[in-house]
């Protein structure tokens, strides 16, 4: 069969494409920018990309029409002050579009909607679902609450607050009750729904045998990693203050944090149905998703994480913009260096960022961190997904990955922390010399101002990285 996969740079998206191919089919994946998008070699002969913007009709055209299958998997959005509107405008024109195709069934994952008072997330999930439901095609809605699993973004803040803070003080939705449900699991129901007539016409809440409060979540995960943690609820602390909290203590951005907040204020527990029995699923309890995604991060088999999407920082672009480095109007720092072994520096840059660290001076990659953090950006606090490899899309710390070519033993970069203009660091390996670029484009005078301010730290930072990366 042929499936639409859209959504495939994604946190789902990625999880689901190998299950798909596992499965014999032939998977079309639809993405906004193709040069974010990466997939196994062993892929090739079963998966086929195509480019589209939901939210302009006339490149929904590139999506081929015989399709027998689809999952409409598109959340990137929802950091948007307007994101309601235009997830509902990208749902609308993806159910018009495939009207004309011939796809048979659709299958869309939105958020539990059983509480009578619903946040602007949840309201924006419903209505897009409504609007996919008018189709001419067989249409199947799961909905799932908090997802646990190695990167989930739920899973991450978890980690974040319960290593970080030995004693909280909390706000009161933490004694809100939610429904997690494993990663594996909803790539299950994902799975074994396609095609399946019990599934038809219908929507199911998906999750995990336990029904717990924020609070004994994070208590759950502190016994899980033998940690003794405190925490007190008061009911004192605004949306605006426990979104700031969120945003300090955990990886997540600010306008990430107001929604999360907003959201977990609803209880999202869900309503009973026989869909697991009928597919043959066996959902995992709380504390075995935990222990199932730390042996994935202890193996470093994480396949996606949610601050590799672009809504973990400021970058609102298709990466393709930015891959031609600017030279007019712009501040250039330069440095070459001798390289006697190639690959071995190859190595290090691939492995540059999150706990490898910046090989020198790093106090003041932290400092820069935290001032930018500060400020509203998002710091050093996303790390890297995988120890080893890197790509396209990629956060790198306070950066994006915008090409990482190893065949071509070239790595480029561009800044996500708040800077008065753009700003790029580049590695490049040619004919046994290492040469490294670090390119800002200012935006009006304070750009100009800023870049002169920190010149004298780049003689440090950017000299000492070569030749530790050279050595």
């Amino acid at each position: 069969m042929k499936i639409l996969l859209t959504g495939a740079t994604g946190y789902i998206g990625k999880r689901i494409l190998p299950s798909l191919v596992y499965s014999g089919h032939h998977v079309v994946c639809c993405v906004r920018d193709k040069n974010r998008f990466t997939y196994p070699k062993a892929f090739e002969q079963q998966v086929e990309v195509v480019e589209a913007d939901f939210l302009d009709k006339n490149s929904l055209q590139s999506i081929p029409k015989d399709i027998d299958g689809a999952y409409y998997l598109v959340h990137s959005m929802s950091t948007s002050e307007d994101f309601s509107e235009l997830e509902f405008y990208s749902a609308k024109n993806f159910r018009t579009y495939l009207n004309t195709s011939q796809v048979k069934h659709i299958i869309y994952l939105g958020g539990i909607i059983n509480n009578q008072v619903l946040s602007k997330h949840l309201l924006s999930r419903r209505a897009v679902e409504d609007e996919l439901a008018k189709g001419k095609y067989h249409f199947t809605a799961l909905r799932a609450g908090i997802i646990i699993g190695s990167g989930s973004a739920s899973f991450e803040i978890i980690r974040d607050l319960v290593e970080k803070l030995p004693l909280m003080i909390a706000p009161k939705w933490l004694a809100t009750k939610c429904q997690p449900i494993a990663i594996r699991n909803v790539i299950s129901f994902l799975s074994f729904s396609l095609f399946n007539p019990k599934t038809y016409d219908q929507h199911f809440d998906i999750g995990g045998p336990d029904i717990l409060t924020y609070k004994e979540m994070l208590l759950g995960y502190a016994a899980n990693r033998g940690l003794k943690r405190k925490i007190w609820i008061v009911p004192v602390m605004t949306p605006r203050l426990s979104s700031y909290w969120l945003f300090f203590v955990t990886s997540t951005s600010y306008k990430l944090a107001v929604s999360l907040v907003d959201s977990m204020k609803v209880e999202v527990v869900c309503k009973p149905n026989t869909l697991a029995e009928e597919l043959g699923i066996v959902t995992m309890d709380y504390q075995t998703a935990l222990s199932k995604a730390f042996t994935k991060i202890d193996s470093n088999e994480v396949i996606s994480s949610w601050k590799d999407s672009l809504i973990s920082g400021r970058f609102d672009h298709g990466i393709s913009e930015f891959i031609n480095v600017p030279q007019f109007g712009c501040m250039i720092d330069r440095r070459t260096i001798p390289v006697e072994n190639e690959e071995k520096c190859l190595e290090k840059i691939w492995q540059i960022g999150g706990d490898t660290g910046w090989y020198y001076a790093n106090w003041l990659w932290k400092l820069r961190g935290f001032l930018d953090k500060l400020s509203g950006g998002v710091g050093l606090r996303r790390g890297r997904t995988h120890v080893h490899t890197i790509n396209n899309g990629d956060a790198v710390d306070f950066w994006r990955v915008l090409y990482a070519q190893r065949e071509e033993k070239r790595l480029l970069l561009y800044a996500e922390m708040k800077v008065p203009g753009d700003a790029w660091l580049e590695f490049k390996i040619d004919n046994h010399t290492l040469i490294q670029t670090a390119t800002f484009r200012p935006k009006g005078l304070w750009g100009r101002i800023y870049w002169y301010t920190v010149l004298p730290f780049h003689g440090a930072l950017f000299g000492g990285m070569i030749r530790k990366l050279a050595s």
